[in-house]
């Protein structure tokens, strides 16, 4: 039997990242409002904030090109937002506990879960990427950097998928993880999203932007749009991530465990 389950994991993880997946298309609200709320909000500072370009200092003379980076920032907040409620569902309706009873394992689980976030997380960075470029924002690093930047916001979008996974299977509701939503929004706006770290006049926020890891994740896409190839910059995202990602889906394993214990 375990030959078995091993033998078939990627055809588990496919069906139950298919269904996500599925639920999803099935659901346009959870498409379109996710991928328009952050291109509104993109337009409306590169409208309003672009007078800041002309502090001594600022990295463009583009606060388009500057502000770029967080509708993936916001997208990949969404995913997990989207990506943690459905699972919370399928807790609260019965189906985790169903799938227990069957021979799939925790990790095709957890893999088939974050399948739907992470399809939602390459749609909505393709999209801002498309229009970012269509409304004249350019990509300093050419065609490759528009694909590593795709990369790393997937990257991102995973690692917070990760989180909202382990905030369902942890409190099994989908009213926790919508409680935690409003924290990302706080980390996001104290951060560098919105203008840089050496621009930031009051100390607190300054030294608050340098701590906060959201801070380099916006940073490491940035770079790739205004900067070019910035090792530095891309090595820190990268690895702000790939660390939230495996600490988070470590939680999120233990808390099934627990959870189907508990069953």
């Amino acid at each position: 039997m375990t030959a078995l389950v091993h033998s078939a994991w990627p055809a588990q993880v496919g069906l139950l990242s298919g269904r996500a997946i599925k639920r999803i298309l099935r659901n346009p609200a959870q498409m379109i409002f996710p991928i328009a709320f952050p291109l509104v909000l993109l337009a409306v500072n590169a409208a309003g904030l672009d007078a800041a370009t002309r502090l001594p200092g600022f990295p463009t003379a583009s606060y388009l090109d500057f502000a770029l980076a967080v509708p993936f920032m916001q997208g990949a907040l969404f995913a997990a937002l989207n990506g943690g409620q459905d699972l919370a569902r399928d807790i609260e309706g019965g189906f985790l506990d169903r799938l227990a009873m069957t021979p799939i394992g925790g990790a095709a689980l957890l893999a088939g879960q974050l399948g739907g976030a992470l399809f939602m997380g390459l749609v909505s960075a393709i999209l801002y990427l498309v229009v970012g470029i269509a409304f004249g924002a350019g990509i300093a690093s050419g065609a490759g950097g528009a694909l590593v930047l795709v990369l790393l916001a997937l990257a991102i979008s995973f690692a917070f998928a990760c989180f909202g996974t382990f905030v369902a299977l942890r409190a099994g509701t989908g009213e926790a993880v919508q409680g935690f939503f409003p924290l990302f929004f706080v980390l996001l706006f104290l951060s560098s999203a919105f203008f840089p770290r050496d621009l930031i006049e009051q100390e607190w926020f300054r030294i608050i932007a340098t701590y906060n890891p959201v801070s380099y994740m916006v940073e490491g896409i940035r770079s790739l749009v205004i900067s070019g190839w910035d090792g530095q910059a891309l090595a820190q995202a990268f690895a702000i991530a790939a660390i939230a990602t495996v600490g988070f889906l470590a939680l999120s394993a233990r808390a099934l465990r627990t959870r189907l214990v508990r069953t």
